[in-house]
């Protein structure tokens, strides 16, 4: 998706408490106008983050679209400009009615329009929702007559945002495309925002499917491997790498040859394979045995796929390849060692 060219048309801001501590909800009459100087800012405001956003989400409803309330409410906006307003109010109020569990933080909800967005080659208009939960301190310094005034004000960062979504005017009758972006998703308090709130199933596409063949791979070594088989750390270390290196260094994913090149042996195989259907089973998800990879989607698991043999308080080792150079032992004392072989030493 990008937004080069997008431009902000219209904009309605409302507080949204905590229903469930009995907070208030704080409907504006009327939209906001904001100055060109300011409309420039906004719109770096709410659109940068979501350049990065790879994964795309689809509205969904157990019975039938229409009931899904955001669904509706974008879907009002993007038929009848006029009416932005007043749907801006009842997406506050359908929040209001989503912010039960006692950890929701109060804020600000922001409803936008824009236009000119590009997301799968096309130019399309959109529909975006964003709140914001955490005020920053900062000193303002005024300048009166020949003196300086100092004061202390609390106020809203205005590099980020807390949570926030685009809902794009395309495939209206698959639910939209939408992306999303929570920086407070931690606890169970994160579930509201896409599925209590939004109502969001995630669209499988390569970035998806990368993801969660990573987030398998790693599960199966770091966790079952351990329970079916005697594992060095080592030997643990090395899949993880040997799992990194086949998507970095292919373009398509491809189950039979990943088999192969990261596990090697048959019943590492056949116990990936188990699990693999375990995985797809408890996350309710269908998984591709063929795909293109995401490099996006790579280099966001990369981070999480540890390399470091970690010995007590006092040395990490950092394994990036051949464990024939790395060898474990005990000594006649009954202290363990690993010894290391190499051929040039860089300081």
């Amino acid at each position: 998706m990008k937004f080069d060219t997008a431009s902000l048309t219209q904009l309605s801001i409302h507080h949204v408490g905590n229903k469930g501590l009995e907070q208030k909800l704080t409907l504006s009459e009327n939209p906001v106008s904001p100055g060109d100087g300011l409309i420039e800012r906004l719109e770096k405001f709410f659109l940068t983050k979501f350049a990065q956003a790879h994964e795309r989400f689809k509205f969904t409803h157990a019975s039938s679209l229409q009931f899904n309330e955001v669904y509706s409410y974008a879907e009002n906006i993007f038929a009848d400009k006029e009416n932005f307003h007043e749907n801006s109010r009842n997406i506050a109020r359908h929040l209001f009615e989503s912010s039960s569990h006692p950890k929701i933080k109060p804020g600000e909800l922001y409803v936008c329009h824009f236009i000119n967005c590009e997301i799968e080659e096309r130019v399309v208009e959109a529909v975006g929702i964003f709140k914001t939960e955490v005020k920053s301190g900062y000193f303002d310094v005024q300048r009166k007559n020949r003196d300086f005034a100092i004061s202390y004000l609390e106020g809203i960062d205005s590099n980020k945002f807390d949570k926030g979504c685009i809902i794009f005017n395309t495939r209206p009758d698959e639910g939209f495309i939408v992306a999303i972006i929570d920086n407070q998703n931690r606890g169970e308090e994160a579930q509201y925002w896409r599925a209590n709130f939004l109502g969001l199933t995630q669209i499988s596409n390569e970035f998806h499917q990368t993801n969660h063949l990573l987030n398998m791979t790693k599960e199966f070594i770091s966790e079952r491997m351990t329970e079916e088989f005697e594992v060095e750390n080592t030997d643990q270390i090395v899949l993880l790498n040997r799992s990194v290196e086949y998507f970095n260094k292919h373009e398509t994913f491809d189950k039979e040859e990943f088999e192969t090149e990261v596990f090697g042996q048959p019943d590492l195989i056949e116990s990936f394979r188990n699990f693999d259907g375990e995985y797809r089973q408890n996350y309710d998800i269908e998984l591709e045995d063929s795909f293109d990879i995401s490099p996006q989607a790579v280099k966001k698991q990369s981070r999480v796929f540890k390399s470091v043999l970690k010995l007590d308080k006092n040395f990490h080792v950092y394994i990036h390849g051949n464990k024939d150079m790395i060898e474990k032992g005990v000594d006649e004392d009954g202290r363990k060692y690993y010894k290391l072989y190499f051929e040039e030493e860089e300081v």
